[in-house]
């Protein structure tokens, strides 16, 4: 079963990614098409890219940055937790995707992202074409949460309403189509 990995990408005290994360982890694995790992940037803890090599090469020469390698390399789909911060992505994501490269590639990603009234939708925007540029394959489908804290009840829950719900299952099911598009360009050549 191929392995989708739920990324919290906000890494800021008081955050609320987990909660839209967890959310949407329920969906993922009643869905049934995916392993689910959910992945949280806080407890990566990368620093500012600090490798003195290009990614490509994969000369690591850090253990966070072989550890965030290892974790990548296990996922076959990607769903981005993910606020906009001044309009665009989040620098924790920057940061994060900039470690590596070929372990992004051919693999397919989705977004849940949330904010005011635009719902993260601009920084949505800009991490597509971060990500399109390491040959990950950003879906149309995505879960758009505006006015994300009037779902989130007093004890840090938070709850979709049909909308939304709809939205997390229309994401899991164009995922699980995709990466069994792409597997056939992730298989070493013979």
């Amino acid at each position: 079963m191929p392995c989708l990995q739920i990324v919290i990408v906000s890494t800021r005290p008081g955050r609320k990614g987990p909660a839209l994360a967890t959310w949407f982890e329920q969906h993922a694995r009643a869905h049934g098409a995916f392993e689910v790992e959910v992945v949280d940037l806080a407890a990566m803890a990368l620093p500012v890219f600090d490798e003195p090599e290009h990614p490509r090469l994969r000369k690591y020469q850090h253990a966070h940055t072989r550890a965030w390698s290892e974790t990548v390399s296990r996922g076959d789909a990607f769903v981005f937790v993910t606020p906009e911060y001044n309009f665009t992505t989040p620098a924790s994501l920057v940061n994060a995707v900039t470690y590596l490269f070929h372990e992004w590639a051919c693999k397919p990603a989705a977004f849940v992202s949330y904010g005011g009234i635009s719902g993260g939708l601009r920084g949505v925007q800009t991490t597509r074409l971060l990500l399109s540029n390491l040959k990950v394959v950003p879906i149309v489908e995505a879960v758009t949460v505006p006015m994300f804290a009037s779902h989130i009840d007093a004890s840090g829950v938070f709850t979709g309403d049909a909308k939304l719900d709809a939205s997390a299952a229309t994401v899991l099911t164009e995922l699980a189509r995709w990466e069994q598009a792409l597997r056939v360009l992730r298989t070493p050549k013979a």
